[in-house]
Formats: structure tokens, C-alpha cells, sequence
């Protein structure tokens, strides 16, 4: 049963994606049963729950990266500003291009720090070496990288460290100008010092971006988000304010999860 809490008027009115009666199979696995969430703009929301528990599928459906996946199939609804993004007449591509996404591990090309972060534009044809540079110098200020970097653009973005890699990648999705900015565990290979820098990053990130994030640490769930959804066993059981969900979970098992006792 999945518990859908009271929420504020303003989070139902502002929602930037709303999902509703979502479903992801992987050939005859049912992998996420029938979830409804809203992710209101400019926020943060988090995903929690133990490994398996389907936080990763549920946000691959957001974007459509499951048509990448042979054999999986997604039904329900996946409305990005009341539009449905698994509607026929959709480019997916051009909704990965609306809906960014970063990864667990860092994954930058084998190119430039330049040619990294205004690899997308180049595609858009984009073209002229001023506006690259301006989106590329753009890109990377707000992913709170260019004072690391702003004199070593023609460098390997191999030679950075796993933290100044994973805010490349982070500067490269800002670089196409995406509405929202979906995170699959961006911190999880990084030290405590990259991983707070990360996480300062996230939140002014939510100045301009809606932000999803998966994250194994409850932790940082409560350290960055405003709304925390918990999943188990694919199933989505709650959503609720970070405040509310950590502190007055409404479904024993959200607070089962929650004081350790389950996963």
C-alpha cells in the first residue's frame, strides 16, 4: 500500500514532474509497482530505502533512460510540466536534454575539461568558440568548479580528482540547460570532503533546478533534501517533508528503515 502524505498547497500547484501510477518491468519482473510522486520545483528530493529497493529504476524512469534497457518496459504516467513524456510524439532525446542526469561513478570523456563541459552545445550546434566559451566558463561556476580549473581547460579532465571529475560531469548536464537534474548516488565513490562539497553544490543547485537524488546515506537525505521518498522491495511505501518522514514516519516500515531496524 503506498501512503501518499498531506501536502502543502504550494507543492501540488509548483510541481515540476508528476508521476502517477508508475510500473517498470523488466521482461516479466515487475520491478516498480504502480508508485505516484509529485517533485515539486526547486527542491530537493530525496530517494532512500536498502539496495534493490528500486530508487534507481524509479529515477531511470524520469528520463526515459529505460529505453536503453533491452527488455524493460514502462507504463504509467511521467509528466514534465503536465506533459507526458512517454507520449508517442516525444523525443526522448530531447527529454534527456530537459532532464539531465549524473551518475554514481564519475564519468568524464577522454577529452579536454573544455571539450567535456560543451560536448552537449556542440551537438545543439552550437559552434562558435566565444559562446562555448561562455557556456563552458557559465557551466562550470555553477558547478563550483572554474576557480579549480579555469586555467587548465586544455587538460586532460582525466588528470582531475574523483571530486572535481564528478562536478565536471555535473557542470556538462548544466551546460544544455536542463529543467531538472536527476543524481543517482553522485557522492557514493567520493571522500567526505568531496562529497560535502557535492552536497553544498546540490543546494544551490535548487535555486534554479528541480533536483532528485538517490542516495544510500539517510544521512544526506536529511543534511540536503526537503522531501524524502522511501522505497523497499519496489514498492514506493512513503513521501513526505525530510522533517516528517525522519522524525514521524506514518508506515511502521519507513520507520523501521529509519532507527536501523530494517536494512
Amino acid at each position: 500500500m503506498t501512503t501518499m502524505l498531506q501536502e502543502p498547497p504550494d507543492v501540488a500547484v509548483s510541481a515540476k514532474l508528476i508521476i502517477r501510477n508508475l510500473n517498470i518491468f523488466y521482461g516479466a519482473f515487475h520491478a516498480m509497482k504502480n508508485a505516484s510522486l509529485d517533485v515539486p520545483a526547486n527542491n530537493v528530493t530525496a530517494f532512500i530505502g536498502p539496495s534493490g529497493c528500486g530508487k534507481s529504476t524509479f529515477i531511470r524512469a524520469l528520463n526515459r533512460m529505460h529505453d536503453l534497457t533491452p527488455g524493460a518496459r514502462v507504463e504509467g504516467e511521467v509528466l514534465l510540466d503536465g506533459e507526458d513524456i512517454y507520449a508517442p510524439s516525444i523525443d526522448p532525446v530531447t527529454i534527456r536534454h530537459r532532464i539531465g542526469m549524473v551518475f554514481q561513478r564519475p564519468n568524464p570523456f577522454p577529452k579536454t575539461i573544455f571539450e567535456n563541459v560543451v560536448y552537449g552545445p556542440r551537438i545543439h550546434g552550437i559552434g562558435g568558440r566565444a559562446q562555448l566559451a561562455e557556456i563552458c566558463e557559465r557551466s562550470l561556476k555553477r558547478a563550483a568548479l572554474w576557480d579549480e580549473v579555469k586555467d587548465r581547460l586544455d587538460r586532460s579532465a582525466l588528470e582531475l580528482s574523483g571530486g572535481q571529475q564528478q562536478r565536471l560531469c555535473i557542470a556538462r548536464c548544466l551546460a544544455v540547460d536542463p529543467e531538472v537534474i536527476l543524481m543517482d548516488e553522485p557522492a557514493s565513490a567520493l571522500d567526505p570532503i568531496a562529497t560535502s562539497k557535492i552536497e553544498d553544490l546540490i543546494n544551490d543547485l535548487k535555486k534554479e533546478y528541480s533536483v532528485v537524488i538517490v542516495t544510500h546515506s539517510m544521512q544526506q537525505a536529511a543534511r540536503i533534501s526537503d522531501l524524502t521518498a522511501f522505497f523497499l522491495m519496489g514498492e514506493l511505501v512513503e513521501v513526505g517533508t525530510t522533517s516528517q518522514v525522519f522524525t514521524k514516519p506514518e508506515d511502521k516500515r519507513t520507520e523501521d528503515y529509519i532507527t536501523g531496524r530494517y536494512g
